[in-house]
C-alpha cells in the first residue's frame, strides 16, 4: 500500500527534516547511528523492539522477523550496546526478500558485507562479530523505543541517508514534512541565484532563508 507521507519523506534529506524539526521544535535526530553504507537510503514506517540483558536461562533474541509488514523499517533498542549484536545475515536475507525498507539499531549488527551486497540499509551505532545470543534478549514489541536519544513509536516514519537517520513522531509528521519541504524550496532557489552570480547573503534574505530555519516561538 502506498503512504503518501512516507513517499515525501523519501524525496527530503535527513538535513532538511532536521532543519525542520529544529524549527518546530521537535526531536527526532538519532544521535550516533551512521549507514553502513553512505549509499545506502531508507524512508518506512517503525516496527519497534525493545532488548534488555538476559536472564539465566537466556530468552530469545527475537523470530519476528516474518511478521514485520513489507516497506516498514525494523527498529532495535538495545540501549546502545555495542558488546552484543542483535542483527545478522539470517535478518538481513529474510528483510531484503520480504522488502523491508531497512534496520535501524541502537546498538551493533554483525555479517555486514551481505547488508552492502544485497544493498539492504542497515543503520547502527556499531557492528561487532560477537553475539547477543545469552547475552541480551528480546523483551518487548510494538512498545516505545529509545535510538540515539531519538523517541521512536510505532508508526512512525523513519528517514535515513548518509547523514544518518531521524524519526518523525506521527502526530507531528505533516508538520514536519511541510517545513521541510518550504526550506528544500527556498534553497533550491538559492542556488539558482548563486548559479547567476548573485552573493550568497543576497540570496538567502531574497528568500528569507534565515526566518525559514528560526525556531518558532510559543
Amino acid at each position: 500500500m502506498s503512504d503518501a507521507n512516507v513517499e515525501r519523506a523519501g524525496r527530503l534529506d535527513t538535513a532538511t527534516l532536521s532543519d525542520a524539526m529544529d524549527k518546530l521544535g521537535i526531536a527526532g535526530q538519532c544521535l550516533g547511528i551512521k549507514p553502513l553504507s553512505p549509499g545506502f537510503r531508507l524512508a518506512g514506517r517503525a516496527v519497534t523492539f525493545l532488548y534488555a540483558a538476559a536472564t539465566k536461562p537466556a530468552g530469545s533474541v527475537g523470530d519476528y522477523i516474518d511478521d514485520v509488514p513489507p516497506g516498514s523499517v525494523v527498529v532495535l533498542d538495545n540501549g546502545g550496546r555495542e558488546d552484543a549484536t542483535v542483527w545478522g545475515d539470517i535478518l538481513t536475507g529474510i528483510a531484503h526478500r520480504r522488502d523491508i525498507a531497512g534496520t535501524l539499531i541502537d546498538g551493533a549488527c554483525r555479517d555486514t558485507d551481505l547488508a552492502r551486497s544485497l544493498g539492504y540499509p542497515v543503520f547502527s551505532r556499531s557492528y561487532s562479530m560477537r553475539t547477543g545470543k545469552d547475552r541480551v534478549q528480546l523483551e518487548a514489541s510494538g512498545t516505545v523505543v529509545t535510538i540515539g536519544q531519538a523517541r521512536v513509536a510505532p508508526g512512525d516514519i523513519v528517514r535515513g541517508d548518509a547523514d544518518g537517520a531521524v524519526v518523525l513522531p506521527r502526530a507531528h509528521e505533516e508538520a514536519i514534512l511541510a517545513a521541510a519541504e518550504e526550506i528544500e524550496r527556498a534553497e533550491t532557489l538559492i542556488r539558482t541565484a548563486l548559479d547567476r552570480g548573485m552573493r550568497l547573503d543576497e540570496a538567502r534574505r531574497e528568500h528569507n532563508y534565515h526566518a525559514l530555519q528560526r525556531r518558532e516561538q510559543g
